[in-house]
């Protein structure tokens, strides 16, 4: 019977310098695993896309807005109302014995809506305040009313107030008075809203300052305003 012949077996030759497959062991023993590299490439196009979709729907509502406002301005062609101050009437303007000065102010103010189609409601919570130089001569506030299209509302508005130091501004306003021209500033701040047509919109503040030149400041005595200008702004 002839000698069957055994395989031989060769041992492997692995070269140390290459790893080994995924779940083999290691020479101490050890189960290596590999896992894959994760690249940030997927991430940065991620949030690359969601920039992209925000501008998009950013640029897409301001368009909206834009049409919008310009249909409304189409619409009802609005104008800005106008304020003059048509008179002052000083009825308390004394020291009193603690040497500050009580002033009351009467102030006849002129209210002009322009607009055809969009009316005015001036809402509660306006301050007005009447100011020679830096100091407060006396505040008030307006009363509550709707003005309608077209409208020119008059109305005679009382300011009051008390100034520490009323010697020091009586003699200053003396002085001016001497030249016949007393520089004073009504600053108001009134919320309103406005109406559209049927639509009413939300509350915004306006700011109205009017720098006006009177020829005197007497008790009891009607004042004549030489000039006066007013300009308005607008606070959402």
């Amino acid at each position: 019977m002839a000698d069957q012949v055994n395989p031989k077996i060769h041992p492997a030759v692995v070269d140390p310098k290459t790893p080994p497959p995924e779940g083999s062991m290691s020479e101490k023993g050890d189960l290596r695993r590999t896992f894959p590299v994760v690249h940030p490439k997927k991430r940065r196009s991620f949030c690359c896309r969601c920039f992209c979709w925000t501008a998009f729907l950013l640029i897409l509502l301001l368009i909206i807005i834009a049409a919008v406002l310009g249909i409304l301005y189409l619409a009802f062609h609005p104008k800005v109302p106008s304020y003059t101050i048509d008179h002052i009437n000083i009825t308390d303007y004394s020291i009193n014995t603690d040497s500050s000065l009580s002033a009351k102010f009467i102030v006849r103010l002129k209210f002009y809506n322009p607009n055809k189609k969009i009316g005015i409601y001036y809402e509660d919570g306006s301050n007005l305040t009447s100011w020679y130089t830096n100091t407060k001569l006396c505040e008030g506030s307006l009363p509550t009313f709707y003005q309608g299209y077209q409208n020119t509302t008059i109305l005679d508005v009382e300011l009051n107030g008390e100034i520490q130091d009323g010697m020091t501004v009586l003699q200053e306003l003396y002085q001016q008075q001497q030249n016949g021209s007393i520089p004073l500033i009504l600053d108001a701040k009134v919320p309103v809203k406005v109406k559209l047509g049927k639509l009413k919109l939300m509350k915004v503040k306006i700011h109205v300052r009017c720098n006006e030149v009177v020829n005197s400041l007497t008790s009891n005595n009607l004042i004549s305003v030489k000039t006066s200008s007013c300009k308005l702004k607008l606070k959402l």
